[in-house]
């Protein structure tokens, strides 16, 4: 059984336009895995080997599968790396259609070189053995055998990694800003009695709902506690804050210690300011 080169390069690119669709429509589905294994790991190599070698002489079907992976572990990256210097940026739908854009580009590259040969000339995919070189030599049955194994790791590994996805660091954001919510203009300059305004902000990135609380420690001595403040995952929470410094002298320290749950050892902290207080 035979199929033109430029069938398959049609079903490769409606797949690849399935994948969208179904992104776009049901973002959290297995076809989309199903589908994004092949369009990013072979799909880019594949085409651009068509464009490259259109006709049937000087490269095996089994080379051309072997090199179909590399070049796509190739090509993906540099496309990253290119959106990257873009105002789009390393986003998923941008990489999508990128990557689309370029499947189509070399089809048609492809396409358009198999119009110039004759039909004899032209690379046709062959369903018999011998595509895979099994009925050639003890080298190409030995580079077949290579070939299936470390795609069917490679596929068995990003199964794996489906299936049994790593939790990713968990930690907190803490942190302080001054009236205009931003890091700058912060109150460093008060006179007794005189009350200094700012920002504290907490972003609860624990996997899991955190209770937490912000103590405000002048001069070594607790001035107030802050909380409890519940956050669910991803949570952020901010709040204007104040605090009064009672004795005047020159770099006062102001801390913020943040404690989580009921735990009695900071588990942030200390963020500080440096007051000079002025009678």
């Amino acid at each position: 059984m035979k199929i033109k080169l430029q069938s398959l390069l049609i079903v490769l690119n409606l797949l690849g336009w399935v994948l969208i669709l179904v992104i776009i429509l049901s973002p959290f589905n297995v076809l989309r895995i199903i589908l994004g294994i092949p369009f990013l790991l072979f799909f880019p190599g594949y085409t651009l080997m068509a464009a490259l070698f259109a006709k049937k002489e000087g490269m095996s079907g089994i080379e051309r599968v072997a090199l179909s992976f590399g070049l796509s572990i190739a090509i993906v990256p540099l496309i990253g790396l290119i959106l990257n210097y873009t105002p789009w940026g390393i986003r998923l739908e941008p990489i999508l259609y990128s990557v689309a854009s370029f499947i189509l580009v070399t089809s048609i590259i492809a396409w358009l070189r198999q119009r110039s040969l004759t039909e004899n000339e032209r690379y046709t995919i062959e369903f018999q053995m011998t595509m895979l070189g099994w009925g050639q030599g003890v080298q190409d049955k030995v580079l077949t055998i290579t070939l299936v194994i470390v795609i069917l790791g490679l596929l068995g590994t990003i199964g794996y990694f489906i299936a049994e996805p790593k939790v990713g660091e968990t930690f907190t954001e803490f942190y302080i800003l001054g009236q205009g919510g931003k890091a700058v203009n912060y109150p460093t300059e008060l006179k007794v009695g005189d009350e200094a305004r700012m920002i504290v902000g907490i972003v609860n990135h624990e996997r899991r709902e955190v209770s937490y609380r912000v103590e405000v420690v002048i001069s070594s001595k607790k001035s107030y506690e802050i909380g409890p403040v519940v956050l669910v995952d991803e949570e952020k929470w901010e709040a204007k804050i104040g605090f009064v410094h009672e004795v005047a002298g020159e770099n006062q320290k102001t801390e913020f210690f943040l404690y989580k749950d009921d735990e009695v050892v900071p588990y942030l902290g200390p963020i500080y300011l440096w007051v000079d207080v002025r009678e």
